[in-house]
């Protein structure tokens, strides 16, 4: 079979403008990126249809470095439900430079389950993570002028927490020190930088459902503090315009897609290891209105973008899930079940056993919120059909829908038993039940989830973290829903505890507010916000012809 790339740039693709008449989008309602990426303008938002239809949520279980496809059965998933005329729209996040060139790869599915063009989407796409990353930097260089020029806000240079940015995986730049050399190149103090999509200006266009509440979340920024430890903001400086400024067009959500021919909206992507993991409110807002589907996905394991989807996300889009879909492979499973990497491809029906606990988990976790459950079983070649019918046959212990998909092999065609379990699902739904109540102090919501959702014991508050929480308390943002920043591999946080740990904690180090984003992140074990790149990074494998193609993008 031919690679993703391949088979990408071998498509023959639809103009832009028929994908936008097929959604409902005129061509005056959207700015072309050339032939097969536009923008959605603003004015759309100002006239949406007051129906909404269906939304359906995408998870998975614990991520491994085999990889589960959860974005390829998304892809798939939408244009099996197009397949059986429902007018759908698929909603994704946009890659990062860092994983792209790194370890995890893209993220616009595989074979011929794919969102094109891909090659575009996983590089520079139409430069939204661009104007974030210029914005983020913006900010900074507004911080480090304002005290080069008499600091009239008296911000402590220690206490400056505003971070710098870089859409790329660069260990080196974590801890770094600016505004040496002199007098004239500004005020030493420490710095560092975070990967652009853990940025709170990430989060921030990504929760933002208007022009005027993007510049109010940005206005609420925390950047520092003072001598006195109250909060200095990006209010304070006066520059939330300039920020919403450059912003403008990333904005804006766009429009690409799949190889079925599926309107797909991808904006904004926040990690959900280290952010909230979830595709733009905007993205989200259009889709309901125009689809009698939406098919959205959230990042990483349930425990993660699942739960920040259903904690974080809901309250601001105002619309709860009618369905969730759990995407789980053979080889996931059995990685969970103690199989190393290598060895994956071989039958092991007791490990596959044994490594349904972390399924099993996450069923339960999604069913906390009382929305229907579809497991979906993306199948590879080198699955037995014994482990896949023993999959199957799980599914009835657990009350749930499990259906095999085969999206990668076969397209749309590969998903239409999910679709149809979906459909049946959605039409099951019952009232959405929250996890916490939003006025929970800050150490229940971190129990409740460690307990409903990770299944663990508790949360251990470390002595920073506790100080934190004391300083979160005497500034009255302690209401605010907790984002968990945990490893994506386990449901504790530990990476090396996989299928379903018993009898662990989570522990908490520190607690940051992001008042623009309107959540606490709660750092947890060793996750940081800047990652590395691997011994071997993907990069290696990329490269471009004479005549500008790329080459060994997957």
């Amino acid at each position: 079979m031919k690679s993703d790339i391949e088979i990408s740039q071998d498509a023959t693709l639809k103009p832009i403008v028929e994908i936008a008449n097929k959604m409902g989008l005129s061509e005056d309602e959207i700015d072309l990126y050339g032939k097969y990426k536009a923008k959605i303008r603003p004015e759309v938002f100002q006239k949406l249809p007051d129906k909404k239809g269906k939304l359906v949520l995408v998870t998975a279980i614990n991520p491994t470095p085999a990889g589960e496809g959860k974005s390829t059965v998304s892809i798939g998933l939408s244009d099996a439900l197009n397949l059986l005329n429902y007018k759908t729209i698929l909603t994704l996040r946009e890659p990062s430079l860092g994983p792209v060139m790194g370890l995890k790869g893209g993220a616009t599915g595989g074979g011929y389950s794919q969102v094109v063009p891909m090659e575009d989407i996983n590089l520079h796409f139409t430069g939204d993570i661009h104007a974030i990353t210029a914005a983020n930097n913006a900010l900074s260089a507004f911080i480090d002028n304002h005290l080069e020029r008499g600091n009239k806000l008296g911000i402590d240079v220690r206490r400056v927490q505003w971070k710098r940015a870089v859409d790329m995986n660069d260990r080196a730049l974590r801890h770094i020190v600016v505004g040496l050399g002199g007098t004239m190149q500004g005020v030493p103090r420490e710095d560092g930088f975070d990967i652009t999509v853990a940025s709170e200006i990430m989060a921030i266009l990504c929760l933002a459902n208007s022009f005027e509440d993007l510049k109010t979340r940005l206005s609420k920024i925390i950047i520092a503090y003072n001598y006195d430890h109250q909060p200095i903001t990006v209010k304070d400086l006066g520059v939330e315009g300039a920020l919403a400024l450059l912003l403008k067009d990333a904005f804006q959500p766009n429009i690409v897609q799949t190889l079925g021919g599926t309107p797909t909206l991808i904006h904004g992507g926040p990690f959900a290891n280290i952010a909230h993991g979830c595709n733009s409110i905007r993205a989200l807002e259009v889709a309901t209105h125009y689809a009698d589907y939406t098919v959205t996905e959230a990042g990483f394991g349930a425990d993660l973008g699942a739960e920040k989807f259903m904690d974080i996300v809901t309250p601001v889009l105002g619309q709860t899930p009618d369905a969730v879909v759990i995407v789980a492979t053979c080889r996931a499973l059995k990685y969970n079940g103690g199989v190393d990497k290598d060895e994956l491809i071989y039958p092991n029906v007791d490990a596959l056993k044994k490594g349904m606990a972390n399924l099993e988990k996450h069923i339960e976790t999604m069913k906390n919120y009382n929305v229907p459950v579809v497991v979906a079983i993306n199948a590879f070649e080198s699955d037995t059909e014994e482990e896949l019918q023993l999959l199957q046959q799980m599914g009835q212990s657990y009350n749930v829908p499990v259906e095999r998909v085969e999206v990668w092999q076969q397209g749309g065609e590969g998903g239409l038993a999910l679709a149809n379990s979906v459909i049946k699902a959605c039409e099951n739904s019952q009232e959405f039940c929250k996890l916490y109540d939003p006025n929970d102090p800050l150490t229940k919501k971190a129990d409740t989830i460690v307990q409903k959702v990770y299944g663990g014991k508790q949360a251990i508050f470390e002595s920073s973290a506790l100080k934190d929480l004391k300083h979160l308390e005497l500034l009255h943002l302690d209401h605010l829903p907790l984002c968990m920043a945990k490893t994506q591999y386990s449901l504790s946080d530990d990476p090396t505890k996989l299928g379903r740990p018993e009898n662990f904690d989570i522990h908490i180090k520190h607690l940051i507010p992001k008042t623009g984003a309107g959540f606490i992140v709660a750092l947890t074990g060793d996750v940081m916000t800047m990652p590395g790149l691997p011994a071997k990074p993907a990069a290696l494998n990329m490269d471009i012809d004479e005549n500008g193609k790329a080459k060994g993008l997957f």
